[in-house]
């Protein structure tokens, strides 16, 4: 488990160099009191480690930028990549405030490194912005220009680089059933189009679908989100949301978002899937909230996931979720955590 006493832990993204794996985070000091107040104080953080369970804090990968700037507000959830020259990307969501002083704009930046470990701004950025012309800008319909948490990968076809965004459709009666999984490509990871999302409202849908990821799992394409019931679709509100899994026929869908089935409930948020050096997957979360605890603000260990009726499941989530140790900070100061060496609710999970 990844746990720091002094500051809660919330949305994360791997990196796999070949020797360790390494952990980039979203946190905020819980000096802050109120968990809610954690979104406009948060930094992404590095820890790496060499089996996905003891890590080691590192150095920090980036900080908001000073005003006026697309990411002056926050750095928020991105993914880190690879390219063909060798060098490393952080693809990380910028928010700054909207004009009226409530609501937020995100946008889409990078950063680049040529050892997971440095890592400097892009004087182009942002390299993204939600295009009015198939995307939902600020509105009365929604809390923010949502817009954020990139997911990149390669073309499986080998033509370029896709990224995943979480975005809103323009249109849709329902605001609940609005999100959509958007799309942008690049030949080179440099250059960026954006493209019409890859979904559309469904009346079974979803507000937002954060923290995306999609992947071929055993031979099988999925889509992992997470949503709680507050920002789903009144069709989905019998249960409390959390990590959901929605059918693919291939990393770029098309996705069925009508399907989606729920993994967890809003105990565990922000699934993760990595494949570890065995072979085998598995999939991290960030603990949310416990039976006596509205926010915990940590991340799980590697939990087991497969198939059954072709539906991905957790294999051994309910004794994960039994075994709550991290629900009291002096416990979880036991964790395998080393230290390195000289929102508002409404808005965002």
């Amino acid at each position: 488990m990844f746990f720091l006493p002094d500051s809660w832990v919330w949305d994360f993204w791997f990196a796999d160099d070949g020797d360790r794996y390494h952990l980039f985070f979203l946190y905020a000091s819980r000096a802050l009191k109120d968990p809610e107040a954690r979104h406009y104080r948060a930094s992404i953080g590095h820890a790496v480690s060499d089996d996905l369970t003891d890590w080691t804090r590192i150095e920090d990968a980036l900080v908001r930028s000073d005003a006026p700037a697309f990411d002056d507000l926050a750095t928020w959830t991105g993914s880190t990549i690879r390219g063909a020259d060798g060098r490393w990307r952080l693809f990380y969501t910028g928010s700054t405030r909207a004009p009226d002083g409530t609501k937020n704009i995100q946008s889409i930046g990078v950063a680049t490194s040529p050892d997971l470990l440095s890592w400097t701004k892009s004087p182009a950025n942002p390299v993204l912005t939600a295009d009015g012309r198939w995307y939902e800008t600020l509105s009365e319909q929604w809390h923010d220009e949502a817009f954020r948490d990139p997911w990149v990968f390669a073309d499986p076809s080998g033509h370029g680089w896709h990224m995943l965004i979480t975005a809103r459709a323009r249109t849709g009666a329902d605001p609940f059933t609005r999100g959509v999984v958007g799309h942008a490509t690049s030949p080179d990871l440099d250059r960026w189009r954006l493209q019409e999302p890859l979904t559309a409202p469904a009346p079974r849908g979803f507000g937002q679908l954060e923290v995306m990821q999609t992947e071929i799992v055993d031979g099988h394409a999925v889509l992992v989100f997470s949503c709680l019931a507050e920002h789903a679709s009144l069709a989905r509100r019998d249960r409390t949301g959390g990590i959901w899994a929605a059918p693919a026929e291939s990393l770029v869908g098309p996705f069925d978002i009508d399907a989606a089935y729920p993994l967890t409930d809003d105990r565990l948020y922000s699934g993760r899937l990595i494949r570890q050096r065995d072979g085998r997957w598995a999939m991290l979360a960030f603990e949310l909230a416990g039976d006596d605890t509205p926010f915990i603000g940590s991340i799980t260990d590697p939990m087991p996931v497969g198939w059954v009726d072709g539906r991905l499941i957790v294999a051994d989530l309910p004794a994960r979720l039994s075994s709550r140790a991290a629900s009291t900070p002096l416990a979880a100061q036991g964790s395998a955590v080393t230290p390195a060496r000289p929102r508002r609710r409404s808005s965002r999970i």
